[in-house]
Protein backbone atom coordinates (compact mmCIF):
# COMPACT_ATOMS: atom_id res chain seq x y z
CA UNK A 1 0.00 0.00 0.00
CA UNK A 2 2.51 2.74 0.73
CA UNK A 3 4.56 1.71 -2.52
CA UNK A 4 1.71 2.77 -3.91
CA UNK A 5 1.05 5.64 -2.23
CA UNK A 6 4.53 6.91 -2.72
CA UNK A 7 4.40 5.76 -6.85
CA UNK A 8 1.76 7.43 -6.59
CA UNK A 9 2.93 11.46 -5.10
CA UNK A 10 6.01 10.59 -7.57
CA UNK A 11 4.11 10.67 -10.49
CA UNK A 12 1.83 13.63 -9.17
CA UNK A 13 5.37 16.04 -8.12
CA UNK A 14 6.59 14.92 -11.75
CA UNK A 15 3.55 16.06 -13.31
CA UNK A 16 3.50 18.98 -11.05
CA UNK A 17 7.41 19.95 -12.16
CA UNK A 18 6.29 19.13 -15.68
CA UNK A 19 3.65 21.43 -15.50
CA UNK A 20 5.41 24.28 -14.01
CA UNK A 21 7.86 23.84 -16.54
CA UNK A 22 4.92 24.49 -19.21
CA UNK A 23 3.49 27.18 -17.78
CA UNK A 24 6.99 29.16 -17.02
CA UNK A 25 7.25 29.19 -21.07
CA UNK A 26 4.02 29.24 -21.64
CA UNK A 27 4.18 32.83 -19.71
CA UNK A 28 7.89 33.84 -21.53
CA UNK A 29 5.98 33.30 -25.14
CA UNK A 30 2.93 35.75 -23.93
CA UNK A 31 4.95 38.39 -22.36
CA UNK A 32 7.39 38.07 -25.54
CA UNK A 33 4.07 38.78 -27.24
CA UNK A 34 2.50 41.00 -25.23
CA UNK A 35 5.92 42.96 -25.43
CA UNK A 36 6.11 43.30 -29.25
CA UNK A 37 2.37 43.99 -29.93
CA UNK A 38 2.98 47.02 -27.29
CA UNK A 39 5.74 47.98 -29.33
CA UNK A 40 3.90 48.06 -32.03
CA UNK A 41 0.90 49.56 -31.18
CA UNK A 42 2.93 52.86 -31.27
CA UNK A 43 4.70 52.79 -34.69
CA UNK A 44 6.10 56.31 -34.38
CA UNK A 45 7.37 56.82 -30.97
CA UNK A 46 9.14 52.95 -31.09
CA UNK A 47 10.56 53.63 -35.14
CA UNK A 48 12.36 56.57 -33.96
CA UNK A 49 13.63 54.54 -30.75
CA UNK A 50 14.83 51.91 -33.10
CA UNK A 51 16.46 54.44 -35.28
CA UNK A 52 18.63 56.05 -32.36
CA UNK A 53 19.62 52.45 -31.14
CA UNK A 54 20.55 51.76 -35.12
CA UNK A 55 22.63 54.72 -35.18
CA UNK A 56 24.60 54.78 -31.98
CA UNK A 57 25.25 50.79 -32.95
CA UNK A 58 26.18 51.47 -36.71
CA UNK A 59 28.74 53.91 -35.53
CA UNK A 60 31.58 51.85 -33.74
CA UNK A 61 31.11 48.95 -36.32
CA UNK A 62 31.26 52.00 -39.36
CA UNK A 63 34.68 52.76 -38.04
CA UNK A 64 35.63 48.74 -37.39
CA UNK A 65 34.48 48.16 -41.09
CA UNK A 66 36.40 51.15 -42.46
CA UNK A 67 39.75 49.84 -40.38
CA UNK A 68 39.47 46.53 -41.52
CA UNK A 69 39.12 47.95 -45.34
CA UNK A 70 42.64 49.93 -44.45
CA UNK A 71 44.02 46.59 -43.34
CA UNK A 72 42.96 44.77 -46.75
CA UNK A 73 44.08 47.82 -48.25
CA UNK A 74 47.62 48.12 -47.15
CA UNK A 75 48.40 44.11 -48.17
CA UNK A 76 48.08 45.45 -51.92
CA UNK A 77 50.76 47.80 -51.04
CA UNK A 78 53.67 45.52 -51.88
CA UNK A 79 55.96 47.36 -54.09
CA UNK A 80 56.30 50.21 -51.13
CA UNK A 81 57.00 47.69 -48.32
CA UNK A 82 59.76 46.12 -50.98
CA UNK A 83 63.69 46.14 -48.94
CA UNK A 84 66.55 46.31 -51.42
CA UNK A 85 69.39 43.76 -51.36
CA UNK A 86 72.34 45.31 -52.37
CA UNK A 87 75.32 42.91 -53.28
CA UNK A 88 78.42 42.77 -53.25
CA UNK A 89 80.75 43.94 -56.89
CA UNK A 90 81.50 41.09 -59.07
CA UNK A 91 78.61 38.86 -57.53
CA UNK A 92 78.24 35.98 -60.66
CA UNK A 93 75.19 35.52 -61.40
CA UNK A 94 74.39 32.42 -61.05
CA UNK A 95 75.45 32.97 -57.63
CA UNK A 96 72.90 35.69 -57.07
CA UNK A 97 70.08 33.36 -59.49
CA UNK A 98 70.65 31.05 -56.28
CA UNK A 99 70.00 33.57 -53.65
CA UNK A 100 67.07 34.72 -55.02
CA UNK A 101 65.72 31.21 -55.24
CA UNK A 102 66.72 30.52 -51.58
CA UNK A 103 64.99 33.90 -50.67
CA UNK A 104 61.85 33.03 -52.22
CA UNK A 105 61.35 29.84 -50.23
CA UNK A 106 61.60 31.90 -46.54
CA UNK A 107 57.87 32.22 -45.04
CA UNK A 108 58.92 35.58 -44.05
CA UNK A 109 59.61 36.42 -47.92
CA UNK A 110 56.41 37.02 -50.02
CA UNK A 111 58.67 37.23 -53.18
CA UNK A 112 62.53 38.14 -54.67
CA UNK A 113 62.92 39.48 -57.85
CA UNK A 114 66.61 39.62 -59.15
CA UNK A 115 67.62 42.30 -61.06
CA UNK A 116 71.32 42.02 -62.66
CA UNK A 117 73.52 45.38 -62.74
CA UNK A 118 73.21 45.42 -66.86
CA UNK A 119 69.35 45.67 -66.37
CA UNK A 120 69.32 47.78 -63.33
CA UNK A 121 71.42 50.07 -65.40
CA UNK A 122 69.12 50.25 -68.28
CA UNK A 123 65.78 51.10 -65.72
CA UNK A 124 67.80 53.99 -64.44
CA UNK A 125 68.59 55.21 -67.73
CA UNK A 126 65.22 55.18 -68.71
CA UNK A 127 63.40 56.84 -65.32
CA UNK A 128 66.19 59.73 -65.79
CA UNK A 129 67.09 60.06 -69.33
CA UNK A 130 70.54 60.48 -69.19
CA UNK A 131 71.19 57.51 -71.56
CA UNK A 132 74.27 59.66 -73.19
CA UNK A 133 75.89 59.91 -70.17
CA UNK A 134 75.10 56.83 -68.79
CA UNK A 135 76.58 54.45 -72.01
CA UNK A 136 79.40 57.01 -72.03
CA UNK A 137 80.79 55.53 -68.54
CA UNK A 138 83.92 52.89 -69.40
CA UNK A 139 82.10 50.46 -66.41
CA UNK A 140 78.85 49.66 -64.69
CA UNK A 141 78.77 51.25 -61.48
CA UNK A 142 75.62 49.94 -60.12
CA UNK A 143 75.37 46.93 -57.96
CA UNK A 144 73.39 43.31 -58.37
CA UNK A 145 69.98 44.02 -56.60
CA UNK A 146 67.54 41.53 -54.60
CA UNK A 147 63.96 43.24 -54.87
CA UNK A 148 62.39 41.52 -51.72
CA UNK A 149 58.49 41.89 -50.78
CA UNK A 150 58.17 40.99 -47.07
CA UNK A 151 54.79 39.38 -45.74
CA UNK A 152 53.16 41.93 -43.98
CA UNK A 153 50.55 39.59 -42.47
CA UNK A 154 52.09 39.77 -38.76
CA UNK A 155 51.52 43.90 -38.55
CA UNK A 156 54.92 44.43 -36.65
CA UNK A 157 57.33 46.27 -37.77
CA UNK A 158 60.51 44.51 -35.35
CA UNK A 159 59.52 41.39 -37.90
CA UNK A 160 60.57 43.80 -40.53
CA UNK A 161 63.73 44.71 -38.71
CA UNK A 162 64.24 41.21 -37.82
CA UNK A 163 63.90 40.36 -41.61
CA UNK A 164 66.62 43.21 -42.81
CA UNK A 165 69.37 42.00 -40.37
CA UNK A 166 68.96 38.75 -41.23
CA UNK A 167 69.33 39.23 -45.08
CA UNK A 168 72.35 41.84 -43.80
CA UNK A 169 74.05 38.46 -42.47
CA UNK A 170 73.57 36.43 -45.92
CA UNK A 171 76.91 36.19 -48.01
CA UNK A 172 77.73 38.15 -51.44
CA UNK A 173 75.27 41.11 -49.45
CA UNK A 174 76.81 44.06 -49.83
CA UNK A 175 74.10 46.08 -47.80
CA UNK A 176 70.39 46.03 -47.31
CA UNK A 177 67.80 49.18 -47.77
CA UNK A 178 64.88 49.19 -45.75
CA UNK A 179 62.58 52.35 -45.07
CA UNK A 180 60.82 51.97 -41.96
CA UNK A 181 58.64 54.99 -41.67
CA UNK A 182 56.03 53.99 -43.63
CA UNK A 183 55.66 51.03 -42.01
CA UNK A 184 55.79 52.14 -38.87
CA UNK A 185 52.89 55.56 -39.33
CA UNK A 186 50.78 52.43 -40.86
CA UNK A 187 50.98 50.44 -37.94
CA UNK A 188 50.40 53.52 -35.48
CA UNK A 189 47.40 54.38 -37.69
CA UNK A 190 45.80 50.93 -37.35
CA UNK A 191 46.38 51.25 -33.45
CA UNK A 192 44.67 54.44 -32.89
CA UNK A 193 42.04 53.16 -35.21
CA UNK A 194 41.73 50.29 -32.81
CA UNK A 195 41.73 52.11 -29.65
CA UNK A 196 39.07 54.38 -31.59
CA UNK A 197 36.89 51.42 -32.25
CA UNK A 198 36.92 50.13 -28.34
CA UNK A 199 36.73 54.13 -27.36
CA UNK A 200 33.63 55.08 -29.38
CA UNK A 201 31.88 51.72 -28.98
CA UNK A 202 32.23 52.21 -24.50
CA UNK A 203 30.81 55.30 -25.27
CA UNK A 204 27.53 54.47 -27.95
CA UNK A 205 27.18 51.24 -25.33
CA UNK A 206 26.49 53.46 -22.52
CA UNK A 207 24.37 55.89 -24.85
CA UNK A 208 22.20 53.11 -25.78
CA UNK A 209 21.81 51.99 -22.09
CA UNK A 210 20.87 55.30 -21.23
CA UNK A 211 18.32 54.98 -23.83
CA UNK A 212 16.96 52.00 -23.56
CA UNK A 213 16.86 52.31 -19.16
CA UNK A 214 14.44 55.99 -19.97
CA UNK A 215 12.33 54.12 -22.53
CA UNK A 216 11.79 51.43 -19.82
CA UNK A 217 11.35 54.10 -17.41
CA UNK A 218 8.21 55.42 -19.51
CA UNK A 219 7.12 52.01 -19.39
CA UNK A 220 7.38 51.53 -15.66
CA UNK A 221 5.51 55.03 -14.84
CA UNK A 222 2.74 54.37 -17.27
CA UNK A 223 2.09 50.76 -16.02
CA UNK A 224 2.36 51.70 -12.28
CA UNK A 225 -1.89 50.40 -11.07
CA UNK A 226 -1.21 47.51 -13.57
CA UNK A 227 2.60 46.27 -10.96
CA UNK A 228 0.82 47.11 -8.30
CA UNK A 229 -2.52 45.59 -8.58
CA UNK A 230 -0.26 42.26 -9.94
CA UNK A 231 2.30 42.77 -6.42
CA UNK A 232 -1.04 42.72 -4.44
CA UNK A 233 -2.19 39.35 -5.94
CA UNK A 234 1.34 37.72 -5.01
CA UNK A 235 2.97 38.04 -7.99
CA UNK A 236 6.90 37.92 -7.77
CA UNK A 237 9.32 40.61 -8.68
CA UNK A 238 10.59 38.04 -11.63
CA UNK A 239 7.42 38.12 -12.83
CA UNK A 240 6.82 41.79 -13.04
CA UNK A 241 10.23 42.30 -14.64
CA UNK A 242 9.48 39.69 -16.94
CA UNK A 243 7.53 41.93 -19.77
CA UNK A 244 10.10 44.74 -19.57
CA UNK A 245 13.17 42.99 -20.25
CA UNK A 246 11.42 41.57 -23.24
CA UNK A 247 10.39 44.84 -23.96
CA UNK A 248 14.38 46.02 -24.04
CA UNK A 249 15.25 42.86 -25.94
CA UNK A 250 12.43 43.70 -28.58
CA UNK A 251 14.59 47.29 -28.47
CA UNK A 252 17.52 46.16 -28.74
CA UNK A 253 16.51 43.58 -31.55
CA UNK A 254 15.28 45.73 -33.78
CA UNK A 255 18.21 48.80 -33.67
CA UNK A 256 21.06 45.63 -34.41
CA UNK A 257 18.81 44.76 -37.54
CA UNK A 258 18.41 48.57 -38.31
CA UNK A 259 22.08 49.25 -38.28
CA UNK A 260 23.31 45.95 -39.51
CA UNK A 261 20.65 47.42 -42.68
CA UNK A 262 21.60 50.86 -42.57
CA UNK A 263 25.40 49.69 -42.43
CA UNK A 264 24.69 47.22 -45.68
CA UNK A 265 23.49 50.32 -47.50
CA UNK A 266 26.21 52.58 -47.01
CA UNK A 267 28.87 50.29 -47.76
CA UNK A 268 27.02 49.24 -51.49
CA UNK A 269 26.67 53.07 -51.73
CA UNK A 270 30.06 53.84 -51.22
CA UNK A 271 31.37 50.75 -52.94
CA UNK A 272 31.65 51.88 -56.64
CA UNK A 273 33.46 55.69 -55.84
CA UNK A 274 35.95 54.06 -53.24
CA UNK A 275 36.90 50.98 -55.92
CA UNK A 276 37.07 53.35 -58.63
CA UNK A 277 39.61 56.08 -56.53
CA UNK A 278 41.44 52.68 -55.53
CA UNK A 279 42.18 51.55 -59.17
CA UNK A 280 43.57 55.16 -60.35
CA UNK A 281 46.22 54.51 -57.99
CA UNK A 282 47.29 50.70 -59.59
CA UNK A 283 45.50 48.44 -57.41
CA UNK A 284 42.88 45.96 -57.17
CA UNK A 285 40.58 46.62 -54.49
CA UNK A 286 37.29 45.48 -53.67
CA UNK A 287 35.38 47.00 -50.73
CA UNK A 288 34.73 44.65 -47.86
CA UNK A 289 31.27 44.35 -45.84
CA UNK A 290 30.16 42.86 -42.69
CA UNK A 291 30.70 39.21 -43.02
CA UNK A 292 28.45 36.57 -41.02
CA UNK A 293 30.19 36.68 -37.74
CA UNK A 294 30.49 40.20 -37.84
CA UNK A 295 26.73 40.67 -38.40
CA UNK A 296 25.39 38.31 -35.68
CA UNK A 297 27.66 39.83 -33.26
CA UNK A 298 26.28 43.52 -34.32
CA UNK A 299 22.80 42.20 -33.65
CA UNK A 300 23.50 40.40 -30.68
CA UNK A 301 25.51 43.35 -29.24
CA UNK A 302 21.75 45.59 -29.55
CA UNK A 303 20.09 42.26 -27.95
CA UNK A 304 22.32 41.84 -24.91
CA UNK A 305 22.57 45.71 -24.55
CA UNK A 306 18.98 46.08 -24.46
CA UNK A 307 18.32 43.42 -21.85
CA UNK A 308 20.89 44.49 -20.07
CA UNK A 309 19.28 48.43 -20.10
CA UNK A 310 15.92 47.28 -19.35
CA UNK A 311 17.24 45.13 -16.36
CA UNK A 312 18.83 48.14 -14.75
CA UNK A 313 15.97 50.47 -15.28
CA UNK A 314 13.55 47.73 -13.43
CA UNK A 315 15.71 47.34 -11.03
CA UNK A 316 15.92 50.58 -10.36
CA UNK A 317 12.62 52.09 -10.59
CA UNK A 318 10.15 48.66 -10.01
CA UNK A 319 10.87 48.64 -6.08
CA UNK A 320 9.65 51.85 -5.79
CA UNK A 321 6.00 50.89 -6.53
CA UNK A 322 4.53 49.34 -3.77
CA UNK A 323 0.80 48.11 -3.66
Amino acid sequence: MSKAVKHSNNQQSRITVRSQGSAYIQHHKLMAADSLQRLLATPASSLMTWVVLAIALALPMTLYVALENVKQLSRSWDQTSQISVYLKKGVLPRFAEDMTADLNSWPEVNSAVYISPEQALKEFSASTGLSDVIFGLDTNPLPGVISVVPVLNNQDETALEALQQKLQDQKHVDSVQLDLMWVKRLYQFMELGQRLVWALAALLGLAVLLIIGNTIRLAIEGRKDEIRVVKLVGGTDAFVRRPFLYTGIWFGLGGGLIAWLLLNIGLFWLSGPVEKLISLYGSEFTLQGLGFSDSLLLILDGVVLGWLGAWLAVARHLNRIEP
